[in-house]
């Protein structure tokens, strides 16, 4: 699809000016070396978020300039511009951030959540149905729909910005992700979310060779709160437009590595260690994969090495999204056997995380030195 190619295309350029006028703007500049989850080794542009904003802005542009005037390409023209509108204050709060360090936490989870309220007025993309006892009750109601889905999209959302700590990782995770979105959908016949997503696909991309392996440029809050507001959004939508047809558990399936990843971290920091459920540590899986798992590096401090040692730590990762993905696709209309895989995949993270802290991490997961 051609305009997708234009997301991405609008995307790398965009982010090539980034990087080339980041030295004349020390505010666009990630200055802060030595935090727990910071692991690069000099000021890096951290608002790669705005060249995938303009890049899918780019797309469906390019798609309402090119497509026949038929009444779906002004459904996905319609809906796609609403959706870019309603993720404005998520993306705008979080490239604030970026820009300033001001905001905190709260303000840009509010401003994330704002962008859902404004998304499920605009659209209708309300979570209606869960197939999960108890919710399913909740959510019968307006406001408990409407309650539960600003908690899903801020939540997804935020996820993704936690799993932001390598070169790579939560980029091309939101790829993967996507792409079972866009899997669905096709199969499913909506091209309205198939169209997006697409779009989603290749201005995030567009970032991801300037941002892998050598860590160029990242994300920022703008770019992590955008990916994960739109691909919520995404997700609401295919449920909403295909009632019936897609199962409910399929975006939880699809995205349980972020959003575990999230809900054990708070669970861990708030219960486990008595500290606030928001507080920043290193003991994010990708973070004790990094320090425990490629040890290879450890001796080893020049800057060449350690951008070595950050990138190959984030393939470890994908497989591990992949993992939840794969069986998603295969079988996004049948909740049972997603609601199995989902208890395995709760599983198979907890049994991988515990053996990595008490240095039990299995053989395969070694790597040796290049």
């Amino acid at each position: 699809m051609i305009q997708a190619l234009i997301a991405f295309a609008v995307s790398v350029v965009v982010n090539l000016l980034v990087l080339r006028n980041a030295k004349h703007n020390a505010h666009a500049l990630d200055h802060d070396l030595s935090g727990p989850q910071k692991f690069h080794r000099k000021p890096v542009p951290r608002i790669g978020g705005l060249g995938i904003l303009l890049g899918v802005a780019a797309g469906l542009l390019a798609f309402e300039l090119v497509a026949a005037p038929t009444a779906e390409a002004r459904d996905i023209t319609h809906v796609g511009w609403l959706l870019l509108a309603c993720g404005l204050p998520a993306f705008g709060a979080g490239i604030i951030e970026d820009l300033t360090k001001k905001v905190s936490p709260g303000k840009r989870l509010l401003a994330t959540a704002l962008s859902g309220l404004l998304a499920a007025w605009a659209l209708g993309a309300l979570i209606r149905h869960t197939a999960t006892p108890g919710l399913d009750a909740l959510v019968a109601t307006t406001a408990g729909a409407y309650a539960f889905t600003l908690l899903v999209v801020a939540g997804t959302a935020n996820s993704v910005n936690i799993i932001d700590g390598f070169n790579g990782l939560a980029s091309m995770c939101v790829v993967i992700m996507m792409s079972a979105v866009a899997y669905v959908a096709y199969q499913a016949n909506d091209s309205v979310v198939f169209t997006l997503a697409l779009l989603g696909i290749g201005a995030t991309l567009g970032f991801f060779i300037w941002n892998f392996p050598a860590g160029s440029i990242f994300l920022g809050d703008g770019g992590a709160y955008f990916l994960g507001f739109l691909f919520a959004e995404l997700s609401i939508l295919l449920l909403v437009r295909n009632p019936g047809e897609v199962s409910p558990l399929f975006p939880l399936l699809v995205c349980i590595y972020p959003v575990f990843e999230t809900v054990f971290s708070a669970y861990r920091r708030k219960v486990l260690r008595g500290q606030s459920a928001g507080s920043p540590d290193g003991m994010h899986l990708h973070s004790l994969i990094y320090r425990r798992v490629m040890r290879w590096a450890l001796e080893e401090e020049d800057v060449r090495a350690l951008t070595h040692r950050n990138s190959m730590t984030s393939p470890f990762l994908w497989l591990l999204c992949m993992l939840s993905v794969m069986p998603a696709v295969l079988f996004w209309d049948q909740t049972a056997l997603l609601a199995v895989c989902l208890v395995l995949f709760v599983v198979t993270y907890l049994v991988l995380y515990w053996s990595i802290v008490r240095f039990r991490s299995p053989a395969w997961l070694h790597v040796g030195r290049p």
